[in-house]
């Protein structure tokens, strides 16, 4: 492992102070909080960080009413302590779904809200400093391309990299259209979760819309009724811990039968949880039927495109967005603990 310097601000303004000196950003100093993606890739010699600022000792770990009725969570809240608080439970429990669906008991109690929204893509390539990846060293190419690339992108892809960003919390957060909290050496400022997350393009090693130096201090989740109709569903190469190769975020309401306020998010297939305004307004005062849900996925999935070895997931994703709607419309969410679908 490389040296590097470390700090261990008490407060904020300090951290994001850190990452600059004088007015000139540092950009290879990195925020640590619980390490489960940032250790990995010093290890592998991914990540090369001059200086590690490590977030710890900030207060920023609680989950508590947000201004305008919502829920705030803490960045540096465990994925744990999130998806088991009350609040959340009761009031959002598409977001406990989907974190309970993700990584392990173990990578959970040390994974923060705020890691989770910057963890990197898990492309075989850019772990791989032998082979080619643009987002690790820009101009290289992308090995996926080509390759080995079973998990990798069918949305919104580019020629420079077809990575898929693997959280499944931000594939619900994305659903509930939660906002970020950051801040950083220019003050504060609010990020709509859309917003966050940038496509490849041509410049794919930029994963997000943050500024050196900004750090994300909390996400708001916005008030919604959504405890009766909801699913988080992940379809993955085994039951147990495996990142998803399509993943679904439903929450809907049903008003005298018909569907309103249908919020649909998928993982797994894009750089960014992928969503589609426009089907759900397709979808919108309609009575449920399966012909409906299927028009809804090929509206999500129009564009999408294969790239060999991953050719299998549009149709997946298409059988799984109906499959999830139904799921929702019924009341019956997919079991994180029973993990078969049914």
């Amino acid at each position: 492992m490389i040296r590097f310097d470390y700090v261990r601000p008490s407060d904020v303004a300090s951290a994001t102070q850190a990452a600059h000196v004088g007015a000139a950003p540092l950009p290879e100093v990195r925020f640590l909080a619980g390490g489960t993606n940032l250790i990995d890739l010093m290890k592998e010699n991914v990540e090369r960080p001059t200086t590690v600022v490590d977030i710890n000792r900030l207060p920023l770990g609680k989950i508590e009413a947000a201004p305008d009725g919502g829920l705030r969570l803490g960045a540096l809240a465990s994925n744990a302590d999130t998806a088991f608080h009350p609040d959340v439970k009761a009031r959002y429990p598409l977001l406990a779904s989907a974190i309970l669906a993700g990584a392990s008991p173990q990578l959970r109690n040390a994974a923060t809200n705020g890691g989770n929204l910057n963890q990197r893509t898990r492309c075989y390539y850019f772990y791989d400093t032998a082979t080619p990846c643009n987002k690790r060293e820009p101009g290289s190419g992308c090995g996926a391309l080509g390759g080995v690339n079973r998990i990798h992108a069918i949305l919104g892809a580019s020629p420079d990299c077809i990575a898929t960003h693997p959280s499944d919390m931000c594939v619900a957060l994305a659903a509930l259209d939660a906002v970020v909290n950051v801040s950083g050496p220019d003050g504060e400022r609010q990020i709509p979760f859309a917003d966050y997350h940038r496509l490849p393009g041509d410049e794919p090693w930029r994963d997000n819309t943050l500024k050196q130096g900004e750090l994300v201090t909390s996400i708001d989740v916005p008030q919604g009724d959504f405890g009766a109709h909801y699913t988080y569903l992940k379809l993955r190469d085994r039951l147990s811990y495996a990142f998803a190769l399509v993943s679904v975020a439903v929450a809907l309401k049903l008003d005298d039968g018909k569907l309103s306020d249908v919020r649909i998010a998928l993982g797994g297939v894009a750089h960014k949880p992928w969503r589609v305004p426009a089907a759900e307004a397709l979808l919108n005062g309609q009575t449920p039927s399966k012909e409906l849900f299927h028009q809804a996925a090929a509206r999500i999935l129009d564009g999408a495109v294969g790239q060999g070895t991953n050719d299998f997931k549009i149709e997946l994703a298409r059988r799984a967005i109906a499959r999830a709607l139904a799921q929702a419309v019924a009341g019956t969410p997919q079991s994180q603990s029973d993990k078969r679908i049914k």
